[in-house]
């Protein structure tokens, strides 16, 4: 992927026919990767609290790290279209706050933001579009809202909670949003709403139907040794091959195989040696008296 991409250019690409891939990045390193691998979106998640800050769950994370995050994201320059997760409380309070927060991260370096919930979300969303910053929506299992939801549970298994689904995509698209996730809903849920939706779905647990599919970084390359939810497939095993590279190198060291020649600065022929260098850390000579000498 050469072109550079955009909110409306990501919008354009609805019923394509070739599925959008998105993935989480945090840093310079995993954006470079994901750059490399030619993605189309990067997305700079919240889930950051969980994957590199060590948090149980999402609700730790500020809008200042996520703008930390996403500088560092931002100055690779991906190709990719940069999408920064607005954080809990950051959009919950008003609109204000919400366009304040949102312009906090587009400075970081952001091209549009993501924010979690349906049609309670409207006023926000249309504040934030108003301020000519694009919005992506999320909906089905929402992580922000996990208390509420009694965990972290698929949603949309009832007629009436899969209507009330339907019903909210259609009117975050009619809002302003110019792509939406579907995370944690059945795929015949994630069907319907692509089909009744004029933009781009993203999904992550909600089957092979949405225009695009989302994962996190650490989930795809296997750095993480816990148990993967069940939407995930992984790609590389880095975690394993990360411990292994550390152990072996550790065992160098402790041999004295590490570092050897090779890996050992010396000094050139010709210019202060061994002997000079002694005599002048012993006193017998100036440095000036050792260089020219030497």
């Amino acid at each position: 992927m050469a072109t550079k991409q955009t909110a409306p250019a990501i919008r354009s690409r609805k019923g394509s026919g070739t599925p959008m891939v998105m993935v989480t990045a945090y840093d310079a390193p995993t954006a470079r990767v994901a750059t490399a691998a030619g993605v189309d979106i990067i997305l700079v998640g919240d889930s950051v609290a969980m994957v590199v800050l060590g948090y149980e769950d999402t609700l730790h994370v500020t809008v200042n790290d996520m703008a930390h995050h996403t500088g560092a994201v931002a100055r690779t320059t991906p190709d990719a279209l940069i999408v920064a997760d607005l954080p809990w409380m950051s959009y919950h309070t008003g609109s204000a706050d919400a366009v304040r927060n949102a312009a906090t991260l587009v400075r970081a370096g952001a091209q549009s933001v993501k924010l979690e919930g349906g049609r309670k979300r409207l006023a926000v969303i249309e504040a934030i579009t108003d301020a000519e910053i694009p919005v992506m929506g999320h909906l089905g299992l929402t992580p922000q809202s996990f208390h509420a939801m009694g965990g972290f549970k698929v949603q949309g298994k009832e007629l009436d909670s899969a209507k009330a689904l339907v019903d909210d995509a259609r009117a975050l698209a009619d809002s302003g949003c110019f792509a939406i996730v579907l995370e944690g809903i059945p795929d015949v849920v994630a069907q319907l709403i692509t089909d009744s939706v004029p933009v781009p779905t993203i999904g992550i647990g909600a089957g092979a139907h949405c225009d695009g599919q989302v994962l996190v970084f650490h989930d795809v390359l296997g750095f993480d040794d816990r148990r993967p939810a069940k939407f995930v497939r992984r790609y590389a095993s880095l975690q394993a091959d990360a411990v292994a590279g550390l152990r072996t190198w550790a065992e160098d060291v402790r041999t004295g195989r590490f570092p050897d020649d090779a890996e050992t600065y010396h000094l050139t022929s010709g210019h202060l040696t061994s002997g000079h260098l002694t005599s002048e850390l012993s006193g017998e000579l100036s440095p000036r008296e050792a260089l020219s000498s030497s």
